[in-house]
């Protein structure tokens, strides 16, 4: 499978391409700077800016799937709209922790002790997710990660567990995973397809 990897050069997306090229896909990284970008076999650099409403759509043509790892400044219409341009029915995106549910029953973001100053960088991608709810023709997928997503070791398969729309914690009580675990599963759900117009999210 060819998959465009939106943001390849961030911690998110460079383990994502790692994962992608790991299994025999191949892979369009996208980013602003070439000069951060993945290198190497199976891998494409395309350079640009994703938001760009106009380039877009050929940043990622000739792709099978786009996996989005951008922060949440380019809207959730832009990707919607480049991905229909280009021909594309497979979207998968790099979510936040934030709407998820805790084990007290609370959104994550309603918390008692969520930082505020956290808020208005976590509500877009909230935003996000409910304008991508609003989409029935692609075939998205939104990918929460736990609530501390972090640069660490990739233990593989087993060592996580996933969840649909309640925060995945640990027998400490502590939601967390590593981004290479992370990449893990979002390839899984790439090739598998379990949530296809969805949310789910992932933790030790």
């Amino acid at each position: 499978m060819k998959v465009a990897v939106l943001g390849a050069s961030g911690k998110g997306g460079s383990e994502i391409t790692k994962e992608l090229v790991s299994r025999g896909h191949e892979v369009i990284a996208i980013g602003r700077n070439a000069d951060t970008l993945p290198s190497g076999d199976h891998i494409e650099q395309r350079p640009g800016d994703a938001s760009d409403v106009d380039a877009l759509p050929g940043l990622v043509a000739g792709a099978d799937a786009v996996i989005s790892a951008l922060h949440f400044d380019v809207p959730a219409s832009t990707l919607l709209g480049a991905v229909k341009k280009a021909g594309i029915d497979r979207l998968l995106v790099m979510g936040g922790a934030a709407s998820l549910t805790n084990p007290e029953g609370v959104r994550v973001f309603d918390s008692a002790g969520f930082p505020e100053f956290l808020k208005p960088i976590v509500k877009p991608g909230m935003d996000f997710l409910d304008d991508l709810k609003k989409e029935a023709h692609t075939a998205w997928t939104f990918f929460s990660p736990a609530m501390n997503i972090f640069v660490g070791d990739r233990k593989g398969p087993g060592s996580f567990r996933l969840g649909k729309d309640d925060l995945v914690v640990d027998d400490a009580g502590e939601s967390k995973i590593s981004y290479a675990d992370y990449a893990i599963a979002m390839v899984d759900e790439l090739e598998q397809g379990n949530s296809i117009r969805s949310r789910f999210t992932v933790g030790y």
